[in-house]
């Protein structure tokens, strides 16, 4: 009898308690390793949803800035004459806008550029009554789209009212603004997405109420002279004949199909579906 109690008194062997240590240290692993997976899971889908929101805030942000695109106008001291601020080639484009990412009062100058291999920069830079450019010049770029070139198009009104579209857009010798810009945002080979992204903003207050839009660049100041704003139903000077001047440096045409809504105007750019 005190033998029987002597042996249930002794507890576990040495080999016993190396067992369960190794069981444990065992189960530890593998709870940890799934830990360590679900982890890293959910840090790549929290960075690739930030980075989806950043890209999507972004080109929101753009669109809302070329559709308050403003007829900013400035005198050149050199000339004496008024100009319109909006300079847009095929890789640049420059202008002025009511819209602000800061959310500030007053205009702001917005530049974008296209690098190859890099993506879309941006300079901001207050718009005050003369030529923004060399404010827009001191400041630091910011890397608005990574992984993305941007090519830009810009809208008119032909002679016979339809529309088209032209690779740049020189506002200080067209004195007015474009209808609308496309901006073709095509993603380059390092990035994830492979579909182009399409911005095409409508522009409506393209023309400066006191300066007439004037497509010869030989006028010099005389092309900044100020004159009366037209009447409501009256068509106002120069409009017919800037739409002449306009043709030869256009591109196809992408006409609207009939029936197409008010408040769609006009056709969108080749290639763009």
């Amino acid at each position: 009898m005190q033998e029987r109690r002597h042996r249930s008194q002794q507890g576990f062997t040495l080999i016993e308690v190396i067992l369960s240590l190794a069981l444990t240290a065992m189960l530890l692993g593998l709870l940890s390793t799934g830990m360590y997976t679900v982890m890293n899971d959910w840090d790549d889908d929290t960075a690739a949803l930030d980075a989806s929101l950043d890209e999507t805030v972004a080109i929101l942000q753009l669109e809302r800035a070329l559709q308050g695109a403003f007829p900013h106008s400035y005198r050149n001291d050199e000339t004496l004459g008024r100009y319109v601020y909006f300079n847009g080639e095929d890789e640049t484009l420059s202008w002025v806008s009511t819209v602000s990412p800061q959310r500030r009062g007053g205009l702001t100058a917005w530049h974008l550029e296209s690098v190859d291999g890099e993506g879309v920069y941006l300079r901001l830079a207050p718009a005050m009554s003369d030529n923004p450019l060399p404010r827009l010049e001191e400041t630091e770029p910011l890397l608005l789209l990574e992984n993305f070139t941007a090519r830009f198009s810009f809208l008119y009104e032909e002679l016979d009212f339809s529309k088209r579209w032209r690779e740049d857009w020189p506002g200080e010798e067209l004195h007015m603004l474009p209808l609308a810009v496309h901006v073709l945002l095509l993603p380059l080979d390092s990035a994830e997405r492979t579909e182009p992204l399409n911005i095409v903003a409508r522009i409506r207050a393209n023309e400066h109420r006191t300066l007439r839009p004037s497509f010869s660049g030989e006028q010099g100041s005389a092309a900044g002279a100020a004159e009366p704003a037209p009447a409501p139903d009256q068509e106002p000077r120069g409009r017919r004949s800037r739409r002449a001047q306009l043709g030869p440096q256009s591109v196809d045409p992408s006409a609207a199909p009939p029936g197409t809504p008010p408040d769609q105007p006009f056709g969108l750019p080749p290639g763009v579906r």
